[in-house]
C-alpha cells in the first residue's frame, strides 16, 4: 500500500498501511490511543451508521505479532459518536452517545458503565479530557451546550450556552433545569428537518491551559472560552465562510494556533493573535467578542473532495496535522508557517500524503503518543480501524 510521491500526482498519493481491525456490525465514529499503554486503542461505534440502533465501545489490543484483537467491548443503548480515555485512570474511557447520555467504562468491569450522566438533551457529538487539569473533561451537544464534568461527580461542574448571536453564557450547574433527554430515534423522527445552526460539533481543552477551550458550531463559528472568567466567551469568529464547522483542534506546540475543518472541504489554520487584532476588544475581554465578517485564515489546505469531518494536530510535530473526510480518505498536511510568515499572511505547506484504504466515510482519527512518531489510526463507516505510519510520507 505504499507508493512513492514521485510515481503519482500529489492528490493520489497513498501510504503505508500497518494494521487493521473490523468492528463488525458497527460503523466507526471515534478512535483514540491510550495515554498509558502503547498497544491499546479505544473505538466508539454505532449500528446503522448512527441513525438508529445500538452502539458499541471496543477496546483493542495490538499484539507483538501485529494482530489487533478486542479483549472487551460494551454495547450501549444508542450509537456512540466520540470517546476519550481518562487521563487519571489507565482503565477508564468516557463515551458520547446519541441519546444524550455520557458513560464512563472501566476495562476491569465487563458488563456495565461505572458512571452515567444525563444532562444533555440531544445527541452528544464530542468528548475531550483535560490534559492539564486531569480531573475533568468536556462534552458538546446538538442541544447547543458545552458541559464541564468531573468523573467523580454526578452533576456537571459548568455549562456554557452560546445562544443565537448574543453568545450569552450560563456558568452554573444545570441539574436543576435539565430535562430528560429524548431518545436518539425520537430526535430523528421529530427533528430530522431541524437546523444544525446551534449544534456544537466539537469542544476541546487547550493542551497549554487548564481553563481554555475551543469549540465549533453548525453556524460556522469558532469560539474560544476561558472558564475562569466571569464572562467565559473570549472570542468568536466565522471560520468557514458561513458553512458548518465540524472540527477544531489546538496545536500541541503553539498555544495560540488552532486548526478547523468544515463542510467547505477545507482545513484552515488560525493564529488567535491575528484574529484578535481585527476588532477592538470588549470591556471585559482581552479579545474581541464579535466579528461581522469572518477573518482570513492564516493557512488553508484544500484537497478533500467532500466535507472535512475531523482535524488533529500531531503530538510529535507542531507542523503536521491529520484530517478525515466524507470523501473516504484521511490526509496528512504540513503547515510550514513560521512566526514571521504568520504576520505576513503567507500561506505555505500542503499535502504530504493520502490514506485511501477506507471504503466509506472516514470519521475519526488519532495520533499515537508512543513508539516512533507518525503512527496514527483512522476509523469510519466501513466498519474498519486502520493503523498507518505517516513518517513514511
Amino acid at each position: 500500500n505504499f507508493v512513492s510521491k514521485t510515481q503519482l500526482p500529489q492528490a493520489s498519493v497513498t501510504h503505508f498501511l500497518m494494521l487493521s481491525f473490523r468492528t463488525k456490525g458497527y460503523n466507526g465514529y471515534g478512535v483514540q490511543y491510550s495515554p498509558f499503554f502503547d498497544n491499546k486503542l479505544a473505538v466508539a461505534t454505532a449500528a446503522n451508521y448512527g441513525h438508529v440502533g445500538n452502539g458499541r465501545l471496543f477496546i483493542l489490543d495490538i499484539g507483538p505479532n501485529g494482530q489487533i484483537t478486542s479483549p472487551i467491548s460494551w454495547e450501549t443503548q444508542d450509537g456512540l459518536f466520540d470517546l476519550a480515555w481518562s487521563e487519571m485512570h489507565e482503565n477508564q474511557c468516557v463515551v458520547a452517545s446519541g441519546d444524550g447520555l455520557i458513560e464512563l467504562f472501566d476495562r476491569t468491569v465487563s458488563q456495565f458503565p461505572i458512571m452515567q450522566w444525563k444532562e444533555h438533551q440531544r445527541e452528544v457529538f464530542s468528548v475531550n479530557w483535560n490534559l492539564v487539569d486531569k480531573s475533568n473533561f468536556v462534552t458538546s451537544s446538538w442541544d447547543g451546550s458545552i458541559k464541564i464534568w468531573a468523573s467523580q461527580r454526578q452533576e456537571s461542574l459548568l455549562t456554557l450556552n452560546p445562544t443565537g448571536t448574543d453568545y450569552t453564557t450560563v456558568a452554573a450547574p444545570i441539574a436543576s433545569t435539565a430535562q430528560p433527554p429524548l431518545l436518539h430515534q425520537q430526535h430523528h423522527q421529530r427533528n430530522q428537518h431541524n437546523s444544525t445552526k446551534n449544534c456544537i460539533y466539537s469542544a476541546q481543552f487547550s493542551p497549554h491551559s487548564p481553563s481554555m477551550l475551543v469549540s465549533c458550531t453548525g453556524a460556522s463559528q469558532v469560539q474560544i472560552w476561558d472558564i475562569r472568567t466571569p464572562h467565559p466567551l473570549q472570542l468568536h469568529f466565522v471560520s468557514h465562510d458561513g458553512l458548518e464547522t465540524l472540527s477544531v483542534d489546538w496545536n500541541k506546540y503553539k498555544s495560540t494556533v488552532i486548526a478547523s475543518g468544515g463542510t467547505d472541504k477545507s482545513v484552515r489554520v488560525w493564529d488567535l493573535r491575528m484574529v484578535s487584532n481585527l476588532d477592538q476588544p470588549s470591556a471585559h475581554s482581552p479579545m474581541p467578542l464579535h466579528h461581522h465578517r469572518g477573518p482570513s485564515a492564516l493557512n488553508q489546505f484544500v484537497g478533500h473532495e467532500f466535507a472535512v469531518r475531523r482535524v488533529q494536530w500531531s503530538p510529535h510535530n507542531g507542523k503536521e496535522l491529520l484530517s478525515t473526510s466524507y470523501d473516504m480518505t484521511a490526509r496528512v498536511w504540513r503547515d510550514e508557517l513560521d512566526e514571521r510568515a504568520r504576520f505576513l499572511n503567507t500561506k505555505t505547506g500542503g499535502l504530504m500524503g493520502v490514506f485511501n484504504k477506507h471504503r466509506e466515510f472516514v470519521i475519526g482519527c488519532d495520533y499515537s503518543l508512543w513508539g516512533e512518531p507518525g503512527w496514527c489510526a483512522t476509523t469510519g463507516w466501513d466498519e474498519m480501524v486502520y493503523v498507518w505510519d505517516s513518517k513514511r510520507l
